[in-house]
């Protein structure tokens, strides 16, 4: 596989190195916030919303703030109709006042034990419908330079604490990898009809020590820490069980907090959808930015924010079923990392068709 790393690349898998589409906008215009005053349960709020936000961010404030959720939120005096419009519709579009007062009538939700994710508003996580912003580059950039998603960013890089598990490498790239369909068939875990080693995508082990030699690597789940680290533990890819002879490291894990919601259009209908920033762990380790990045996931869209920096993997369900045992999966893209490892600038690449790239390599051993 040494032999595979000094390769040329195929000349398919070049591209002109362009920075708009990979970097977000610094430049954007200054926001205007509305100072709005509201009453919950006879207590008096203050609640400041920026016109850049959408009606979905507005619903999502009066949560945090009183616990009612959004499908309980009845609002008197906001507007003549006292009907929202829909959760895409802009704050600024609403033509509110600095001082506008209304009234919010609601029950919260009670105090009961669940799982974090229940009490987080990401509205896809269990939508199967993907789009590759990859093909639609202009769709990114729109995205990447809405003011309100620029603000997103920065919230999140301020508000994340990373805890390091494994000291990061001078010099390594950086791979970012999905957990869920992508190295874990989730659903055997959700029934509860398997535990998590069986769900496992095959050589998922072998794949990470295949790759550790060259990149640092992060978990990034769109699940809540308390069941992201029970997977992550009984894999044995972090943890005191961890057994010996495992020749990588997992660097850090992030779970669904830093992830957000954006706006955006499919087909002409308004779509909705949570994305995985790049620029925020760039944010907190500068020695990472698009040049070495390269996230790996089963969902297109979870690229929206970085459509060159990620790799679409097949998904991987129906675990313990013969078809499950033969995926190979993760033996592909072992060498398709090795193979771009020594490039310099990860910008000239597309990963689009990493699959062809990987049947034009000779074949190992």
């Amino acid at each position: 596989m040494g032999d595979e790393v000094s390769t040329p690349l195929p000349e398919a898998t070049m591209i002109e190195v362009s920075t708009s589409t990979t970097e977000l906008t610094e430049n954007a215009a200054p926001e205007r916030w509305i100072d709005l005053q509201f009453t919950w349960s006879g207590k008096p709020f203050t609640l400041s919303i920026a016109e850049s936000d959408r009606v979905f961010d507005f619903k999502a404030a009066l949560h945090k703030l009183t616990r009612v959720p959004p499908e309980r939120q009845k609002i008197l005096g906001l507007i003549k109709s006292n009907k929202l419009p829909p959760d895409q519709e802009r704050i600024a579009d609403l033509r509110l006042a600095t001082g506008k007062k209304f009234t919010l009538i609601g029950t919260p939700e009670g105090d009961e034990i669940k799982d974090p994710s229940q009490l987080e508003i990401l509205p896809d996580v269990v939508n199967d419908l993907d789009r590759d912003f990859s093909e639609d580059l202009a769709a990114s950039k729109e995205i990447k330079s809405d003011n309100r998603n620029i603000r997103k960013v920065k919230e999140a890089t301020a508000a994340l604490k990373i805890d390091i598990i494994h000291p990061l490498r001078p010099g390594k790239k950086l791979l970012v990898l999905d957990i869920d369909y992508t190295i874990l068939d989730t659903k055997p875990l959700t029934s509860g009809s398997l535990p998590p080693n069986e769900c496992a995508r095959p050589r998922l082990h072998e794949f990470l020590e295949s790759v550790y030699q060259h990149y640092d690597i992060c978990i990034w789940s769109q699940t809540s820490w308390i069941w992201l680290e029970t997977k992550l533990v009984e894999l044995e890819m972090i943890g005191p069980q961890r057994s010996h002879g495992k020749n990588y490291q997992i660097s850090f894990v992030l779970d669904k907090t830093p992830m957000f919601t954006v706006f955006s259009e499919r087909d002409g209908q308004p779509w909705t959808h949570s994305v995985k920033a790049l620029q925020i762990i760039w944010n907190h380790f500068p020695q990472f930015n698009a040049t070495n990045t390269i996230h790996v996931d089963d969902l297109s869209r979870n690229f929206a924010l970085n459509p060159k920096e990620g790799l679409k993997i097949s998904p991987f369900k129906g675990a313990q079923t013969p078809e499950a045992f033969a995926d190979r999966e993760l033996d592909k893209l072992g060498r398709y990392m090795l193979h771009i490892a020594n490039v310099e600038d990860f910008r000239t690449l597309s990963h689009k068709d990493w699959k062809s790239v990987v049947r034009s390599l000779p074949r190992p051993g």
